[in-house]
């Protein structure tokens, strides 16, 4: 069965989180995807432990096989003239190039869109970057953190000021992800289908031409505080930390201590309240439900909450229909039902690894053509040069002296040492 994304060729300059995972999800869905990386370390992520024993050493990292799987890598040294010559030979035959680089930097190598679509008119250009391709921190450099400090959404995310409270960082990286991967990878397809058109599509067949693809990761998280700011567009009032339904102000609407851990109570429609309130025998509670943490009622709600035990609350949620769940560690979510059945822990195939490698599936569903996670191994750094150039039209020949010259690098024959992303 063919993909979504077959026939669809993307070049991946980007490194890291944000690239990695738009790239993922289009090599899912069937994308051909190279991954441009340079004839030094790569992806620096390839070199972040922890590792799978008996993977080669550029390939044996979990957090880049990860990010990596359904892809081909390789090296190309875009400092050098010959090694741009491969670039723009390679961007002539790709529909996408994808890249995470500060703004202007391929520009000033020569090899920017402009240069780009003078051998590809067609090819879409997607660029994420921390603030944007213009405005007035567009060279400066940041991370998921600053990004959600910049735009509200870090100050709007903990316990208010009044009980001591302080901003939280999310154990996800909602800039990263949320505002750049996602967009981005939005971003493309709906380039992609500007460009080629649809039956059926008013205005009659697609343009033919590419376009400049601009995710700003600091756009993207403010976008998802759309809600947030129309209220505070139409009334004037200045959220505070705390002081939001969906986020902290609400008794009904709270992580909760019980005995042994935590629950979420997410009974934000009244029959939910009333079906937890009458469920623990407090109906008095009832016509409680809006009040504020640091409330009476909140002070009852926390007491009954630690008077059983997290087990006995999710039994306490399948008798009463009242939007209560168990905050779980990672290990019993991975081990959940939930994710069993959704089939979200899938094995990779991975050259050298007994057993293959445990990764997180394919998030996004289709019932007649739905996503492969195990078309390719993610790759060893370099592995595909060769291969690449020859398809590309270069002789055997040339493929050597291009190798010789050090413009491309086959398959990394040392180790490296990257940043790492956990203690």
């Amino acid at each position: 069965m063919s993909l979504p994304l077959d026939g669809i060729r993307v070049l991946d300059l980007s490194r890291l989180l944000p690239g990695g995972f738009c790239s993922l999800l289009l090599a899912d869905f069937g994308a051909d995807v190279l991954k441009v990386e340079d004839t030094g370390l790569g992806d620096y992520i390839r070199w972040s432990p922890p590792y799978h024993e008996g993977a080669e050493d550029s390939a044996k990292s979990a957090l880049f096989l990860a990010l990596n799987r359904n892809k081909r890598s390789v090296r190309v040294d875009l400092k050098h003239e010959r090694g741009r010559e491969v670039l723009l030979r390679l961007v002539a035959t790709h529909d996408v190039v994808l890249e995470s680089f500060r703004p202007g930097v391929l520009d000033r190598l020569g090899v920017g869109y402009e240069r780009m679509r003078e051998v590809n008119p067609g090819v879409v250009y997607c660029a994420i970057s921390g603030y944007g391709q213009t405005g007035p921190k567009r060279e400066a450099s940041g991370h998921d953190m600053n990004y959600l400090g910049l735009v509200g959404l870090l100050g709007l995310t903990g316990e208010g000021d009044e009980v001591g409270g302080h901003p939280v960082q999310a154990a996800g990286q909602i800039a990263d992800l949320g505002g750049g991967a996602l967009m981005a990878a939005f971003g493309i397809l709906a380039a992609l289908r500007e460009r080629d058109g649809a039956p059926g599509r008013a205005g009659g067949a697609g343009s033919g031409e590419g376009q400049v693809v601009d995710v700003s990761m600091a756009d993207g998280a403010l976008s998802w505080l759309a809600m947030v700011a129309g209220a505070y567009f139409a009334d004037g009032v200045v959220p505070r930390r705390g002081s939001l339904p969906l986020a902290g102000s609400l008794v009904c609407y709270r992580p909760y201590a019980c005995a042994d851990g935590w629950v979420t109570l997410g009974a934000l429609e009244p029959k939910f309240w009333q079906a937890w309130c009458r469920g623990v025998g407090r109906e008095d509670l009832v016509e409680r439900q809006l009040e504020a943490p640091g409330s009476e009622a909140h002070g009852q709600v926390v007491e009954i909450f630690k008077s059983r035990t997290r087990a006995q609350w999710q039994q306490f949620a399948g008798e009463h229909d009242c939007c209560l769940e168990p905050v779980l560690e990672l290990d019993e979510a991975l081990h959940s039902e939930l994710v069993r059945a959704r089939e979200m822990v899938v094995e990779l195939e991975q050259p050298g690894v007994a057993g293959g490698v445990r990764q997180l599936g394919v998030p996004v569903k289709l019932t007649r053509t739905p996503g492969s996670h195990n078309r390719l191994p993610g790759p060893v750094l370099g592995e595909h040069t060769e291969q690449v150039l020859a398809a590309a039209g270069y002789t055997p020949e040339e493929v050597a002296a291009l190798l010789e010259s050090g413009a491309v690098a086959g398959p990394a024959a040392t180790a490296g040492q990257g940043a790492t992303f956990r203690a």
